[in-house]
């Protein structure tokens, strides 16, 4: 049975090596959802889990199956009406199985038991599967494009999706 639940700063290793299995890598390719042949990099610098972790203005939830963590999803208020979804994986092997449906959920209830009206992401322009995955679940794009953080070459860009989180 996976339980979702708020994530401690002693979950931190394990959700680095959860988001680093799923997004980068060759374990990254047994799953749908990886950024693997875009970028060779590492997904989240040392020390950058347990910054979010202790950012009161960051929730992360993590899907467990038993004590393995199996998925993830950050939540971080901007303001009092927008939230930013990032970091939602899933362990490849598991991708496909409903747990992203289950921890996108969880995130947009997350944000609204907080009065968040809006929920914004963005994704790397060229996962045109990731971003129908998002529009099917009503998220649009804005028409907004940013660049990626780090310079590369050829340039990445990401575009900008958005759900209003109407009361349900």
């Amino acid at each position: 049975m996976i339980a979702i639940a708020t994530a401690s700063l002693e979950d931190a290793p394990a959700l680095k090596n959860l988001l680093e299995a799923a997004y980068r890598g060759d374990s990254a390719r047994r799953g749908w959802n990886h950024e693997a042949d875009i970028l060779d990099d590492e997904r989240v610098a040392p020390g950058e889990v347990e910054s979010l972790l202790a950012d009161p203005g960051v929730t992360i939830l993590v899907a467990r199956d038993g004590t393995e963590l199996v998925g993830c999803v950050a939540v971080t208020r901007r303001d009092a009406s927008l939230a930013y979804l990032g970091m939602l994986c899933v362990l490849p092997d598991l991708q496909s199985a409903g747990l992203g449906r289950q921890l996108l959920d969880a995130a947009e209830e997350n944000a609204r038991a907080f009065g968040i009206e809006v929920m914004e992401m963005t994704v790397i322009d060229s996962r045109d599967v990731l971003i129908a995955w998002y529009e099917r679940r009503g998220y649009v794009r804005t028409g907004e494009t940013r660049p990626f953080p780090v310079p590369r070459d050829p340039p990445i860009t990401f575009v900008v999706l958005e759900k209003p989180l109407s009361r349900v």
